[in-house]
């Protein structure tokens, strides 16, 4: 506690969040996944995009009511956790039910994606692009070829069916790193609302310091 804690602490700022800027382009990836490989009238296309439209929603809502209620900021935090979770299991089950392959943990691919650090729609459908061109296992990378036109015609029709694999799998890649924000997030604001306490608490501390800071002749014995 500071001498001069002031009763509402900075808070929102939402949008400089980690969790908050890569849950945004899932969204958008979402809104593009769906448009392309999901039934538009399907109920799984509108509960995918709302999943992640949740996701975005409540980490900034979170962000804002943080000012006077830390509890409320824990809740919506883990709603948006939960809503991204969500989404996860729904593209689990797109790449399942197609017998599509969910990349291993080691797969190379899954940090090539990270550390591109994609931050629109956009660097991510090119990076699906191109590694549609390098087929499976990148590879144009691994033999120095410039794209599908040095792989053989097996690997060209492999390659070719790659795209809702590739797409699928790469949005699990980024709820991934968001799953793993939105958990420090919320074991960060848990320790926070352990050790300072909520509004309730922080009103009685500023309360406190205004009535010792006053001189003891202007002091009334009634609050």
């Amino acid at each position: 506690m500071t001498a001069n804690e002031p009763l509402i602490p900075k808070h929102g700022g939402y949008r400089k969040l980690k969790s908050f800027q890569v849950a945004q382009l899932i969204y958008d990836v979402t809104v593009r996944f769906c448009d392309h490989y999901v039934e538009k009238r399907s109920r799984t296309h509108d509960q995918m995009i709302q999943a992640a439209r949740s996701g975005v929603q409540n980490i900034a809502e979170g962000s804002q009511a943080s000012g006077t209620s830390k509890k409320t900021e824990l809740k919506l935090t883990n709603v948006a956790r939960a809503s991204l979770e969500e989404l996860r299991l729904d593209y689990e089950d797109f790449l399942r039910q197609r017998g599509l392959p969910i990349w291993e943990r080691a797969d190379p691919r899954r940090q090539e994606l990270i550390d591109r650090r994609c931050a629109t729609a956009d660097d991510v459908a090119l990076w699906v692009g191109k590694a549609h061109d390098c087929g499976p296992g990148g590879l144009c990378e691994k033999r120095g070829l410039g794209g599908r036109g040095g792989l053989s015609g097996q690997e060209k029709a492999s390659a070719s069916s790659t795209f809702p694999e590739l797409a699928a799998n790469a949005a699990l890649v980024l709820l991934a790193v968001a799953c793993s924000l939105l958990d420090r997030q919320l074991a960060a604001q848990a320790k926070a609302f352990e050790t300072e306490g909520g509004f309730t608490e922080r009103l009685y501390r500023v309360r406190s310091e205004k009535r010792s800071s006053r001189p003891a002749s202007t002091r009334s014995t009634k609050n």
